[in-house]
């Protein structure tokens, strides 16, 4: 027996930039081809834009090629223009490049006055990006040259990061720290290499006017805002990764300038690895080599590509095997979803059906109003029978495409199946040929395996449903296919609840300020209407006599809210009258209220790791606009035919899968993959106003305060500073479902075992004399689960400890019993044996076991410092000039602010040094 099943879609099914994206790029013996930058709709039209891009990436192509030691270049580039934007003869049509698998992307920020450059990266070390971020007002204002360096050097910058993983080699969070490069302890500036030679400082600003003054600090305190200025000439030739503004910066560290003590990104995720280190594993290293030129081969050409109206064909499948668990009637109520409220007004729409042949339902033609719609929605298939030909109905498409635009560069299948065709691949050179992007949705456990090389050929997504007693699972999956041209005013938003078996439930349906135009609720129901109303947020009620129901589809009851829909909370009441339990459904779509204000979203993925135990980590993005949205409770669901299905709370922690703390990325690792196959992923993410906000990417580019050249500071503009109200996001509650899904082949062996996650945020403190380390507590498979107990280890050497962590002095852990993955852990150590000494410096790591003594990789290494500025070096207030303070004073001043990093940001430990054997 059936129970009550409600599903609410309320999912944010737009997807700005859909991650599961497969770049383009590939590298044709030194050169990246098909590098695709995209220029977001929502950028008013400045041919300069093109030009200065342009003007950049040929700048980036020589510094690259001079940076990697005559290795890379950029060969060849597309740029996207805007379909908003005026025609062109120049311009060529889109095949399958698309706005949301760019490389590279134009769009402004949410915030005003935001002009960071940045890399989306989800993964860790050596894991590629999601795309480049670029403002139309870095590229056009000429000024900011001044504060970020020039552009060319950024995109190289940029590009290191999204092509090779690596990460930045300062940091605005502890921008010192105390070094033992040297025989005695001193103070440097988190940089690569080690060295930097400049000055910090004070900017002391008064509305428009500022002064320079010593940083000032007692009782070991360092003021909050001390800067480092560095000198615009530099000894060493590295690194771009750090001060790639400066012109004497021609390489990346390597091992031999690799500053591994730094305490920056870099040495966090990379393991206290070189930038250069790390590109030389990747794959394009080992498949290129050195060219014997002093410049590239050949300049880097473009292309300019303009998109067409959107032209999609459904093709799908009514073989017999559709009529299993009424798959027919639940792609009938998807599809009729997506022709009425997904699709965009202006798009072109047309219908195949497939069996051992193929038949034209409808051909394409542009949905105009609401007239066109419906007239699409009876062409749908009600019936099905035969054989599966998977190609018949590819052919079919893309003749309806062309019979009707001339060509298909540019167009979308979304194909549909549940069968298996042993011919499938006779059609794979013609989709490729085609130029059309072909999106695949495998329904049910028997679908074609080679399916999603459809998806892989041409940039198309890969989707799949599981059976359900509701349409609603296949509904969740059309709503992801979405136009890929990044314009945020014609994207559809759903989400979904649960409601229990009988009597009456009051079903919440959040609508935030972001959402409430063309707003539309429907109830579906298996054996007969149950009784319903619904109640906006100022009491108004629309009941079962508000809604229509279609003749063709007895089953559902709709109802569209005419302008935009009140924000708050939207109520549901239903009540199964039948006297057996049935399924019922509810959907609601809502588009974006503002087309200058982009909605909350929620991007979903699933990875399966290159590196041991190949793990599968899902993630899901939650942003509005480009800015993440932090503190949203996000829950994934993982499901698989046969399978029992997986629930998992994602963090945004830094700690597990999770590679950075308050990015906006929510993470986790699935460890219960049990065979080869296909699982759908669908990530829900929920906020309330009292504990979301926005925040700005942690990755962005240096903002450079100034430079010292010849002993005279120039300081640049302060960096604009943001009020909590101005990221505060200043919704309703809001809710949001996002749907992907994986291919898994675990090449026939058992279920996976998995040992402990790795430590990541390992941090250390002095309390009351007594050193605290504390941590993110992992499980004992991954980050699920607890382990059994820790290793903990010390030593004076912090590479020694990296590389030879079952060598160094171990803690006494013993009576620390591990917490439930995810739990905050801390355990002290006692300084019995210990002494504080001035100018000492430790490091400490840990390593969790399970209780089938897996171990986990060596953690994060923490540090530990003990330093004292000499008290008579205390600094006067300092207002700047040619000479600049001495370099006694400098370090003093460094010194102190070194003892408030240690406090505040817990990323180093001030350390008891180990009393000498008497």
């Amino acid at each position: 027996v059936m129970g009550v099943f409600r599903s609410l879609i309320f999912l944010l099914s737009f997807q700005l930039l859909h991650v599961a994206k497969g770049s383009m790029v590939w590298l044709n013996k030194n050169g990246y081809e098909d590098l695709v930058v995209a220029i977001s709709p929502q950028v008013p039209e400045n041919d300069n834009i093109i030009l200065n891009t342009m003007n950049m990436i040929k700048n980036a192509s020589n510094y690259l090629f001079q940076t990697t030691k005559h290795r890379f270049f950029f060969k060849s580039v597309k740029i996207i223009i805007p379909e908003t934007w005026k025609k062109n003869t120049s311009y060529s049509r889109l095949k399958t490049e698309s706005y949301d698998k760019a490389d590279v992307i134009i769009a402004d920020h949410y915030m005003k006055h935001v002009d960071d450059p940045y890399t989306l990266h989800y993964g860790g070390c050596k894991e590629k990006g999601q795309y480049i971020h670029f403002t139309p007002n870095f590229l056009l204002n000429y000024n900011l040259t001044n504060v970020y360096g020039e552009k060319g050097r950024v995109f190289v910058h940029e590009w290191a990061h999204y092509r090779w993983g690596v990460f930045n080699e300062y940091s605005s969070n502890v921008p010192f720290y105390v070094s033992r490069n040297s025989k005695e302890a001193s103070v440097e500036a988190t940089s690569c290499p080690a060295g930097v030679t400049g000055i910090p400082v004070f900017q002391d600003c008064n509305g428009d006017k500022c002064e320079l003054r010593r940083c000032r600090y007692g009782d070991q305190l360092c003021e909050k805002g001390c800067i480092f200025i560095p000198d615009i000439q530099q000894k060493m030739p590295c690194s771009v990764m750090d001060l790639r503004y400066t012109s004497s910066v021609v390489e990346f560290c390597d091992k031999n300038t690799h500053n591994s003590e730094a305490p920056n990104m870099q040495n966090k995720i990379c393991n206290h690895k070189s930038t250069w280190e790390v590109i030389m594993e990747s794959d394009d290293f080992r498949n290129s080599a050195v060219v014997n030129a002093s410049a590239p081969p050949s300049e880097t050409t473009f292309r300019l590509l303009q998109a067409q109206d959107r032209a999609v064909a459904l093709v799908l499948d009514v073989s017999g095997s559709m009529l299993m668990h009424d798959r027919i009637g639940h792609l009938r109520r998807a599809a009729e979803v997506f022709l009425l409220h997904i699709i965009e007004i202006g798009s072109w729409a047309g219908i195949v059906t497939f069996n051992s042949d193929a038949s034209e339902e409808a051909p394409l033609q542009q949905i105009t109003n609401d007239a066109a719609r419906q007239k699409l929605v009876q062409c749908l298939p009600i019936t099905a029978s035969g054989k599966t030909s998977i190609c018949a109905g590819v052919r079919k498409g893309l003749k309806l495409i062309e019979d009707k635009m001339n060509a298909t560069y540019g167009s979308e299948i979304v194909l549909l199946t549940d069968g298996e065709d042993s011919g499938i691949a006779a059609c794979f050179d013609l989709v490729k040929q085609s130029g059309a992007r072909v999106h695949t949705i495998s329904l049910g456990p028997s679908a074609a395996k080679e399916l999603e090389e459809f998806s892989k050929l041409t940039g198309g997504l890969k989707l799949y449903a599981v059976d359900g007693a509701t349409h609603i699972k296949l509904t969740e999956t059309f709503s992801a296919i979405t136009p890929g041209k990044g314009d945020i005013s014609k994207q559809s938003i759903h989400k979904e609840l649960a409601v229990p078996p009988s009597g009456w439930m009051n079903t919440t349906v959040p609508v935030d300020k972001t959402v409430g135009n063309d707003t539309f609720f429907s109830t579906s129901w298996n054996l007969s209407q149950p009784i319903f109303f619904l109640r906006d947020p100022k009491g108004k009620e629309y009941g079962s006599s508000d809604f229509t129901i279609d003749n063709l589809n007895l089953n559902t009851a709709r109802l569209s809210i005419s302008g935009t829909a009140e924000v708050g909370d939207w109520q549901f009441c239903i009540k199964n009258v039948h006297t057996a339990t049935q399924a019922i459904s509810v959907t609601a779509i809502s588009r974006p209220a503002y087309s200058d204000v982009p909605p909350v979203s929620t991007v979903a993925h699933m990875n399966r790791e290159n590196r041991a135990f190949n793990p599968v980590v899902v993630y899901a993005e939650v942003s509005q606009g480009f800015l993440p949205v932090l503190g949203a409770t996000v829950v994934a669901t993982i499901e698989k035919d046969g399978a029992a299905t997986v629930t998992l709370e994602l963090f945004d922690n830094g700690a597990g899968a999770d590679t950075m703390k308050n990015d906006g990325i929510y993470s986790r690792y699935f460890t219960s993959l049990q065979s080869s196959g296909r699982y759908r992923l669908k990530v829900k993410a929920r906020g309330r106003k009292t504990t979301t906000r926005l925040s700005l990417r942690q990755n962005r580019a240096l903002y450079i305060p100034g430079y010292r050249e010849n002993g005279k500071i120039y300081m640049n503009a302060p960096r604009p500073k943001f009020a909590d109200k101005e990221i505060q996001v200043e919704l309703a509650s809001f809710s949001r479902i996002s749907t992907s899904s994986l291919v898994v082949n675990t090449g026939g062996d058992s279920a996976p075992i998995y040992p402990p996650c790795k430590v990541t945020d390992l941090h250390a403190c002095i309390e009351n004399n007594t050193i605290v380390l504390s941590w993110t507590a992992p499980g004992g498979d991954l980050d699920n689960g607890k382990a059994d107990h820790y290793i903990i280890k010390s030593s004076e050497n912090l590479l020694d400890l990296r590389n030879h962590f079952d060598r160094a002095t171990s803690v006494n852990s013993s009576n620390l019993i591990p917490k439930e993955a995810g739990r905050e852990e801390s355990f002290k150590i006692k300084p019995e044996n210990f002494i504080i000494e001035n100018g000492t410096i430790i490091y400490f790591a840990i390593r969790a076991v399970d209780d089938t003594n897996l171990i986990s990789e060596v953690s994060n290494i923490a540090r530990a410092t003990w330093f004292i500025p000499p008290k008579a070096s205390v600094p006067s207030d300092y207002h700047g000039n040619n000479d600049g303070p001495n370099t006694t004073v400098i370090v003093a001043i460094v010194a102190a602010c070194i003892v408030v990093v240690c406090t505040i940001v817990s990323s180093t430990l001030c350390v008891l040094k180990k009393k000498k054997e008497r």
